[in-house]
């Protein structure tokens, strides 16, 4: 499998490894696939930075006061035996067998404890960090949707126009945008066509026997959004904006008014 193309999973693999529970053959094949990809190699860097910086933070755990007590009773236990005279012969081996048995056993049961407090205070650290790596991940997930949701919503420049007056004065910016199949104009400039006319655009032929093909009536907004599509643009050199009656000329009619506005249509590279 190429992780390349799958990023979740090459993202959780690469936390597994930062962390240390991806182990054997999958551990080797993961370092074999970092080798040739800079992309996971990276991945498996942040993840053990995140993981360090976890690590400054964690508190040292020192046993707690009732430890010390139990352990200081299991010594006292020990103290009337000792203090006791060594018995000659079997019965006095058999009771220092006994005493060494039950030092032994205190021993044991505070070493035993000790190692319980110390290991419940590692499983509460590992506990703590994964709940913070769980976090973390859940943080990181809401930022890419919201950056995926950013990026869904903004717009795509593939042409742009700039229309001008027969005094090269700019009157109207033109964008299209791919992705949303939209052409937006916003009027740079002061021309007021009035109440009873019509401003239309159009996309000039590439060829001096072709026709203008109308993309639409404009309003009066300072802002104007029309349908199109890429295929209505491609071929067209220019574009040209003309004064009709209000309402416009139906579609399939070539303009009948004067042209007022025009301008090379350019694609962004």
């Amino acid at each position: 499998m190429n992780l390349n193309q799958h990023p979740e999973l090459a993202d959780r693999i690469a936390a597994a490894y930062a962390l240390g529970t991806l182990r054997g053959g999958a551990r080797r094949r993961f370092e074999t696939m970092a080798r040739q990809s800079s992309a996971l190699r990276a991945n498996a860097l942040v993840w053990q930075e995140r993981f360090a910086a976890m690590t400054e933070l964690q508190r040292i755990e020192v046993p707690g006061e009732n430890v010390w007590k139990r352990i200081s009773n299991q010594l006292d236990l020990q103290r009337p035996l000792a203090a006791m005279p060594v018995q000659q012969g079997v019965a006095g081996r058999v009771l220092n067998w006994w005493r060494g048995a039950a030092m032994a056993g205190g021993m044991v049961a505070a070493a035993m404890m000790g190692v319980a407090v110390y290991l419940g205070g590692e499983v509460k650290e590992r506990e703590s960090q994964i709940a913070q790596l769980d976090n973390t991940r859940t943080t990181l997930a809401q930022q890419n949707i919201r950056l995926a949701s950013e990026l869904q919503g903004k717009p795509e420049i593939q042409y742009v126009a700039v229309l001008s007056d027969d005094k090269s004065s700019a009157t109207m910016l033109v964008t299209f945008d791919p992705k949303h199949n939209t052409l937006t104009l916003k009027r740079v400039g002061a021309f007021d066509e009035g109440p009873e006319k019509s401003l239309q655009l159009w996309a000039l032929p590439s060829s001096p026997t072709g026709a203008p093909r109308s993309l639409g009536v404009l309003s009066a907004n300072p802002v104007i959004k029309l349908a199109a599509f890429q295929t209505q643009l491609k071929e067209a050199p220019a574009l040209a904006i003309t004064l009709e009656a209000r309402g416009g000329v139906p579609e399939g009619s070539g303009p009948a008014g004067p042209v007022v506005f025009k301008g090379a249509l350019l694609q962004t590279p």
